[in-house]
């Protein structure tokens, strides 16, 4: 048996998932947030859906469904749809349609179903009590507000598993396993990356000029 025919060690599988989980976040990082108002509606979103993970920990589902979905889920789809350049990237040297082409996670398409199901499912509620059958009918303000967040928690757990199972199936499980475990962490990771663009933002600085990305695109052997 040669070294190339050897098995991967957990050592190797490890750098392999992390080396996975880097390039996805710096895609999307490079990709998908160079507008400083997108950057400072992350950084909400961010802090925003600490505060949701908290309520689910509480297990207080009202609470957590209206923060994260109202509040996060939305600052956060207002900063791509709204302010994030749809052009032609220079920067990157790629259209918008080939960057929706290429995206691991929800491209606009696949955002759009999922906020158009999430905007659908109060109406539903509100004219099938049980939702078909999946709960006791609703019969005051609290009951139908409890029965929505439940339905809520649950559209945001099925789109992260659909899209993960997916990328397994399609690409590698280790694209999956990294791209969730990016969509859990990226709270942190927002914060981490964006607690200066409201700064930036103040001073008249509408564009990241990442000089970063081009730092790194300019790197002998890039």
């Amino acid at each position: 048996m040669t070294a190339s025919t050897l098995p991967q060690t957990t050592t190797d599988q490890q750098k392999g998932f992390l080396a996975t989980l880097a390039e996805q976040r710096w895609d999307d990082h490079r990709y998908y947030h160079q507008s400083r108002i997108n950057q400072s509606l992350h950084l909400l979103s961010g802090c925003m859906f600490l505060i949701t993970y908290y309520f689910l920990l509480t297990k207080d589902p009202i609470r957590a469904a209206f923060l994260g979905w109202v509040g996060a889920m939305v600052s956060r789809q207002t900063g791509h749809f709204v302010f994030e350049p749809t052009g032609y990237d220079e920067l990157n040297g790629a259209s918008n349609a080939k960057k929706e082409e290429i995206k691991v996670g929800f491209n606009f398409t696949r955002k759009v179903l999922i906020l158009v199901a999430w905007a659908l499912t109060p109406l539903v509620l509100y004219l099938v009590p049980s939702f078909f059958g999946l709960f006791a009918p609703w019969n005051d303000q609290h009951s139908y507000l409890y029965n929505l967040s439940v339905l809520w928690i649950g559209l945001g757990i099925f789109g992260l598993l659909a899209r993960t199972a997916w990328l397994c199936a399609t690409r590698r499980a280790i694209d999956g396993l990294a791209w969730c475990t990016k969509i859990l962490t990226d709270p942190f990771h927002d914060i981490y990356l964006y607690h200066k663009s409201p700064l930036y933002l103040l001073k008249g600085e509408l564009i990241d000029p990442m000089y970063h990305v081009r730092s790194h695109q300019q790197a002998p052997g890039q």
